[in-house]
């Protein structure tokens, strides 16, 4: 039975923290059609999964990563999960250095999610690490502070410390980012209704690529009709209304731009919405995208119309259904 530590609370202090601890940290869809970098929400599957030991070396070292086909750096200074950490760590020096004098950590990576998918793949290694760290500290931080730290690996992955992956694959849920500066993130209801399919072409589009082609400059139009979409998503999200917030999802400024660099996305949209789909968009900057469903059964048939369609230009690609998960990551293991 998988152990589950909510965001909200902190572990009694005087349990004894575990020497090793396994985390799994699901993948996300972000931007989330019409909310561009201020919403994302969690799936169920799939994910990365993190094992970390605790060692009192004052080091973190990365001693293995599989599923990564070698592209992933074992220096923990450059990998994302190393970088989150260490910045926990100096965070905690900072407030109570005689509790934390010489910690480190070995930490083993799982990649279940393929990189440069649209998928969050850097943000699931970097959740799984500092919720992993954090357990093994004896959590002295709830998940929602453990944010900033996992936005740091965010930083090392794409050049800038987003939090629409690495909210909700924190928090679980829909995470609305209503500022940065302060920060300030709001936890939506999962609908209970809502089926999600997803499929990811095997392709691969770097997030920092993704974000070269966007205009700076959009009209008033666009801008409005903008709003009103992101308005009534988060209106259907609490409704409950998969109808609505499927065709909230409309995108007249960042969609445009960035459907150019996924090929085959058009007709798999127009395929996703024809087989049924209450509305289909980009999962974060691509190629992987996601379509809103009101059944399992029809996420299903999405999924497999999706995947037929990239197959038809001689395009791989994987699919998957899920619900929206309102967990997030999850300790599945600890001794």
């Amino acid at each position: 039975m998988f152990s589950r530590t909510s965001y909200g609370l902190r572990v009694n202090v005087n349990t004894l923290p575990p020497s090793i601890v396994s985390v799994f940290a699901p993948a996300t869809v972000a931007n989330v059609g019409s909310a561009f970098d201020v919403l994302g929400f969690a799936l169920e599957s799939p994910g990365d999964t993190v094992t970390a030991r605790r060692t009192e070396s004052n080091n973190i070292i990365v001693t293995k990563i599989t599923g990564d086909e070698g592209r992933l750096p074992l220096d923990a200074e450059k990998n994302t999960a190393g970088v989150s950490i260490r910045a926990l760590l100096r965070h905690l020096a900072s407030t109570d250095p005689n509790r934390y004098p010489s910690v480190g950590f070995e930490l083993e990576l799982t990649k279940g999610l393929p990189i440069g998918s649209g998928l969050g793949s850097s943000s699931a290694s970097t959740v799984a690490a500092v919720v992993a760290a954090n357990e093994l500290l004896g959590c002295p931080l709830t998940r929602a502070e453990l944010l900033p730290f996992a936005m740091e690996g965010e930083r090392i992955a794409c050049g800038a410390a987003h939090a629409d992956n690495v909210a909700p694959c924190l928090l679980g849920g829909f995470a609305l980012i209503r500022s940065y500066d302060p920060l300030d993130v709001i936890s939506l209801p999962s609908p209970a209704s809502v089926w999600v399919a997803v499929v990811s072409p095997h392709l691969e589009l770097k997030t920092f690529d993704a974000r070269r082609v966007l205009r700076r400059n959009v009209s008033l139009e666009a801008a409005v009709a903008q709003w009103g979409n992101v308005a009534a998503l988060v209106a259907g999200i609490y409704q409950d209304d998969v109808a609505l917030m499927g065709r909230s999802l409309e995108d007249r400024i960042i969609e445009p731009e960035r459907a150019e660099l996924v090929p085959g996305y058009l007709t798999a949209k127009a395929a996703a919405l024809q087989a049924g789909a209450a509305g289909c968009s980009l999962s974060g900057s691509g190629p992987s995208l996601f379509a809103l469903c009101a059944s399992e059964e029809l996420a299903r048939a999405v999924s497999v119309t999706i995947v037929k369609s990239f197959g038809a230009l001689g395009i791989t690609a994987t699919g998957y259904t899920s619900r929206v998960n309102a967990t997030g990551a999850v300790v599945i293991k600890r001794s």
